[in-house]
């Protein structure tokens, strides 16, 4: 028999004294049940694990792996069992001395994008125009031979005879301006500078709660990221990245696509510098 369905977890708890509020754990159970859902209905629901679930609904937090994870554990949670997570996260941060203030990433974001790049000289562009300007006038002189040719045949008397073949050769310098068009990268991103690291995280398997950091420790996200939804980081020099479902998501790191083969469920930890794509 599945743990989630066993009779014993939807025995109401004792009563709780009326001065003392119920628990979070508490709380959360009572709102599955008021649900008519199981510990197995909200495991799937969420893909959290059975054991994770039990343990929260008993207000032991350890399982969860730090304060951080507890939080996404109890707003998914809650969402899960239709009641509001807000006073719950705000019962778990004041008996777990509060959460770091997240610093505000849309300024950092918006800086860069009205920074000038620093551009050179497009030699792709010069060299091009040279060769079309090339081929325009090997073209113009090889018509203007072309009809002094048949012109000298009519003045002399003679019948121009049809020429073995009726088109031109095609110059070298033609072959060369095809090979030389630019193909666009299957990797490229948009916006990803060499002297910084880019890292965009997209919930294209499934929702994942996210947590990122710039080098200096200070918090850029740390929410629930619904599927089809995207974030993307920047920083000078590092980026450090939780994954509370890792095999949900996939990442863009410095305009490369990785490859990893994250498993459903799993928590991953990871770091990127300007010198990846590779998990630090």
């Amino acid at each position: 028999m599945s743990i989630g369905n066993s009779p014993e977890d939807e025995r109401p708890f004792a009563d709780v004294s009326s001065e003392e509020a119920p628990s979070i754990g508490h709380v959360l159970r009572q709102a599955r049940i008021a649900a008519g859902m199981t510990v197995d209905d909200v495991s799937t629901a969420t893909r959290i694990r059975i054991a994770i679930v039990h343990a929260i609904e008993a207000d032991d937090f350890t399982p969860c792996g730090g304060d951080v994870y507890a939080r996404g554990h109890l707003r998914t949670l809650a969402r899960a069992v239709h009641t509001d997570p807000a006073p719950l996260i705000a019962r778990f941060d004041a008996a777990h001395g509060g959460r770091p203030a997240p610093t505000p990433a849309a300024p950092l974001f918006e800086a860069e994008r009205i920074r000038p790049e620093r551009r050179g000289p497009n030699w792709t562009a010069a060299m091009v125009a040279a060769i079309v300007a090339v081929i325009g006038f090997v073209g113009f002189t090889a018509f203007k031979g072309d009809d002094a040719d048949k012109t000298d045949q009519i003045a002399g008397g003679a019948t121009p005879t049809p020429s073995a073949s009726t088109t031109a050769p095609t110059p070298k310098s033609e072959k060369l301006a095809t090979d030389l068009q630019p193909t666009p990268s299957d990797d490229a991103i948009a916006a990803a500078p060499l002297d910084k690291v880019t890292v965009r995280v997209s919930a294209t398997h499934g929702r994942s709660w996210i947590s990122a950091k710039d080098h200096n420790g200070r918090l850029l996200f740390d929410d629930l990221l619904k599927q089809g939804q995207s974030k993307t980081f920047q920083d000078n020099s590092k980026i450090n990245l939780v994954l509370g479902d890792a095999g949900a998501i996939e990442l863009w790191v410095n305009g490369k696509k990785l490859d990893n083969e994250f498993k459903a469920g799993a928590v991953e930890r990871l770091t990127y510098t300007k010198g990846d794509p590779q998990a630090g």
